[in-house]
């Protein structure tokens, strides 16, 4: 990554100044299961995250995201938040990209449209 990218974009990744704070202020709590490293001050009153890869905040899971916003103040990897079975793991928000959900009927990517029989348009008289 070139020195003026590093610089002046925060999309992809972390800039100097983020990377500076960080090294100078910063002091790692924990990761998660995607690579991302969650940082806070001495004193605990800033927290933040650094992505690994692409910048995208629904990235962030549950746990941490309670942990980044001072919702309880120990990190997930001190004090483990208890899941129920019937929770599914955390995905990111894929709306915008090819593996978005489309239901049947969709004209989202949809070829053809699909016939309706549930209905009749209306027709003017």
């Amino acid at each position: 990554m070139s020195f003026l990218t590093r610089v002046f974009t925060w999309w992809n990744g972390q800039t100097i100044g983020t990377k500076l704070y960080t090294s100078h202020k910063g002091r790692k709590v924990g990761e998660d299961a995607q690579g991302n490293v969650y940082y806070q001050t001495a004193d605990g009153s800033r927290r933040w995250v650094i992505y690994n890869g692409e910048i995208e905040a629904s990235r962030v899971a549950p746990e941490w995201h309670g942990w980044l916003h001072h919702t309880w103040d120990e990190p997930p990897t001190t004090d483990p938040v208890v899941h129920k079975a019937w929770e599914l793991p955390h995905h990111e928000n894929l709306t915008g990209t090819g593996a978005a959900y489309r239901p049947k009927g969709s004209i989202a990517g949809a070829a053809q449209p699909v016939e309706r029989r549930d209905y009749d348009a209306w027709q003017p008289e």
